[in-house]
This record gives structure tokens, sequence and C-alpha cells, in this order.
């Protein structure tokens, strides 16, 4: 596949002009306030598997409007002191699947949260959670789900749920809350991006190929999904840009990144039509962190780097979560 977006040189000072909302800040806020509403409620429940280097338990706790979501806790066997946390959060259309499939984090020494996405896991990788809230007219898929409301919107719900499951995790007493990361890969990119921003106090995020930034862009470069659903939604919804991408600005990890203070590490690929290159640069020359690199994968599409960003970041994320 040939490179089809701009020259990296372009991309390395790709700084679109996006029309923020005024209330952004204000609606989060307001969001968080409500969830917090409800009490968190984690609960951590021993899971018997054929693992015998890691232990295991099954989580529960209360993400947005209180509904509930699961997620993984993994930890090296036998820890008995507070570790360095790594929440994770999930690809599109995939959920939690089976413990076994998340060793990488707790084999290195972490202890390790996987949230499960409300109303996904159909794709890959089997989903535990029920997103019971409906919305108006969509294109199959997540991304017009509620698009003409940011307050009914998808995505607030699995933003405001990737918060509560970093107070989730970080409430089990082998979590270390000073030393707490967000990593996570496509769309777990952009959720990543977002809890940067909406919960000040991470020691480090690795977004990683991040899905979810620049909208607009996204939606109109690439035919491919999840990005073409807002394409074919407004292809019978006529008229309707407008609102649909002012609903979108509230949820663009260009906003979110520039509020991001954390070192992060992100990662792009030039032939990623997925989550095109200028979409993830347009995040990474947003984000407002003194420290920040970004990993470029030049012969790839949206598998980026694989197994060698998961290097990268092995590498790079025990500095940035040692003991303070």
């Amino acid at each position: 596949m040939a490179l089809f977006d701009l020259p990296l040189d372009a991309l390395r000072g790709y700084r679109p002009r996006l029309c923020e909302p005024d209330d952004f800040d204000t609606f989060w806020e307001k969001t968080l306030i409500e969830a917090r509403g409800h009490e968190l409620n984690a609960r951590f429940e021993p899971v018997r598997t054929p693992l015998t280097a890691v232990e295991v338990y099954d989580v529960t706790f209360a993400g947005f409007g209180g509904h509930p979501i699961k997620g993984w806790f993994l930890h090296p066997a036998g820890a008995r002191e507070p570790l360095p946390l790594v929440v994770e959060y999930l690809g599109y259309g995939g959920g939690r699947g089976l413990p076994h499939t998340h060793l990488l984090w707790p084999s290195a020494g972490f202890a390790h949260f996987v949230m499960d996405t409300r109303g996904q896991g159909s794709g890959w990788g089997g989903g535990d959670t029920d997103d019971p809230v409906g919305g108006g007219p969509a294109y199959p898929g997540f991304m017009t789900r509620g698009i003409e409301d940011p307050r009914a919107y998808y995505y607030r719900r699995v933003f405001t749920d990737a918060v509560r499951a970093v107070e989730a995790a970080r409430s089990h007493p082998l979590a270390d809350a000073t030393r707490t990361a967000a990593v996570g890969a496509s769309q777990g990119g952009g959720i990543t991006l977002a809890v940067g921003a909406l919960v000040p106090d991470l020691a480090a995020i690795a977004p990683d190929v991040p899905f979810l930034c620049h909208f607009e862009r996204g939606a109109t470069l690439t035919d491919s999904h999840p990005y073409r659903e807002i394409g074919s939604f407004l292809k019978t919804h006529r008229g309707r840009q407008g609102q649909v991408f002012r609903t979108l600005s509230y949820f663009d990890g260009v906003h979110f990144a520039a509020r991001g203070r954390a070192p992060a590490l992100f990662s792009t690929a030039l032939e990623d039509q997925t989550c095109p290159p200028s979409t993830v640069f347009a995040a990474f020359n947003a984000y407002a962190g003194e420290e920040k690199h970004i990993e470029v994968y030049a012969f790839n599409g949206h598998e980026g780097g694989g197994s060698c960003q998961e290097e990268a970041q092995l590498r790079w994320l025990p500095e940035r979560l040692a003991r303070r």
C-alpha cells in the first residue's frame, strides 16, 4: 500500500485549527460529577485459572449512570506490596476476552487492569458488559450512536467508564495509585488520550495508533471503517454535518491532548488507513505534556509497530512508573 497522507516532514508540523466547544471543560466536569454520584462499588472476585505465575480477579464497578462495567485485574502471583498499575483500554469491537490473553503487563511486574468496553466484544475478544442506553437513528457500529447530541453520544459513556476504571483499579490494595499509567491501541488509544486529560495525576500514558482524533479529517480522508460510519450516516441524513461534527468535537482526542500533562509515548503508521497518521499527529502535536515521543512505522498499516511497539512501551514505562 502506497503512502496516502501527508509527508512525514509535514506531519511533524501538522497543527490543524479545530473548533473546540466553549463549554468543553464544563461538559466533562459535569459528566464526571454526575457519574461520581453513584457509588463506585468496585468488586474484585478471585478467578481460578490454569495460570501459575499470575493471579486474576473478575472485576465489576459502576461506570456512567451507575451501570455495571466488567474488567480483569491481574498481578504477579505472590505479590504482597503495591505495584505500579497499568490500566488498558481495548480496540474497536473487542471485549476483555479471557484472562490469559492479557499476560504482558503482569509478566513484567505490573498490576494490570483491563476495562471491558460497554456494548462491544462481538468483533473479537468476547465482551461481558451491556450498554443499556438507547439512542436515535444510527449507522451500524458505535460511531454514530447518539451522534446528534453530545449528552447522548456513545463515547460520553465510554470515556466516563474509563475514568471510573482508573478509580476502580486504584482501589485494589496491590495497586499503587501514585504510579498509574493508561495504555491502549486504536480505540483504546483514543480512550487513553481522554483519560490522560480527565485524570490529571497519571504518571504516564501510551496511546498506540490512536483512533477518535481529528474526526472531520478521518471521516473525509479514509474510506475505512470505523471513520466511514460517520460518512455513511451523513450520506443518509443529509444536511446534518454541522451538528454531527459539533457533537464529535466534545470527544476529539486533539482537544483532550491539549489538556494532557503526563509523559506520553505515541505511535503511528504511515500506511494506516484506519487511523490516518495526520489524525494521530494532530493529537501528538497538540499534546501539552513536556515529555512526549512518537514512534513512526513507515511501512505499516493499522497494525503499527505490533510487538515492536510493545517492546518500546516495556522499556519506556518502568522508568516513568519508578517508585516516587
